[in-house]
């Protein structure tokens, strides 16, 4: 006996018939259930026993969940429930307090690595202030004229040396030594040696004074505590 057909529930003869969705269709009747166009067993989609095409096959959505009393409870439990975990972690974590870093061969190589590194800039900066180490700061450029020329002022007691020219004049002299070595920093400066000796001294104010180095032959600035009076 040959099976009704899932749409119009007339015989289905073997010929046409298509198998699907638990039931047996004409071909012709195997179409979508809303806008009826002829559906094949490659592109159809089944929904609650019957065929669709893919644009009217039925799309399932979310319900809201309604706010029972049950579900309240419910709700509120979960929450209770997961302060009570928070507070439980945050618990168990206090008790850990701070790790401590494993001291592996790396890290102890890491570590040897940044105190050569250390010791390379400290000998650095130390080899740059050797050059100065030994002597005074220069003095500060603010001090009065009248304490420099103070120290050029002729002290009491026996006359100064003088030097007698080839006319037969005499003329003063008056010498000074190198205490320190100094480096000049700017282009009027003379540079010294310890021994070095000065002479033609003009006092000048701020702590400095100007002459001639007779070594180099070079005429400057130079400061007034890195030498004494001859």
């Amino acid at each position: 006996m040959n099976p009704p057909c899932g749409r119009c529930s007339k015989a289905v003869y073997p010929t046409e018939k298509i198998g699907c969705l638990d039931k047996f269709w004409h071909r012709s009747c195997f179409s979508c259930e809303v806008c009826k166009m002829a559906l094949s067993m490659n592109n159809y989609r089944g929904f609650g026993k019957k065929p669709y095409c893919s644009m009217h096959y039925p799309k399932s959505s979310f319900t809201t969940v309604t706010d029972t009393p049950e579900n309240l409870r419910l709700k509120q439990q979960t929450m209770l429930n997961s302060q009570a975990l928070y507070k439980e972690d945050f618990e168990r974590s206090r008790g850990r307090g701070f790790s401590v870093v494993t001291d592996t061969p790396e890290m102890q190589r890491l570590k040897k690595t940044q105190d050569l590194i250390s010791n390379i800039k400290y000998h650095e900066e130390f080899e740059k202030s050797k050059v100065r180490s030994d002597a005074p700061p220069p003095e500060n450029r603010q001090d009065s004229e009248q304490q420099q020329q103070a120290m050029f002022r002729p002290t009491p007691g026996p006359a100064a040396p003088v030097a007698t020219a080839p006319s037969g004049g005499a003329v003063a002299t008056r010498r000074f030594q190198a205490l320190y070595s100094y480096s000049p920093s700017d282009a009027d400066e003379v540079s010294l040696q310890v021994g070095d000796v000065i002479v033609e001294p003009q006092p000048i104010d701020q702590g400095w004074m100007f002459g001639l180095n007779q070594r180099t032959g070079q005429r400057g600035m130079l400061p007034a505590n890195y030498v004494k009076l001859l």
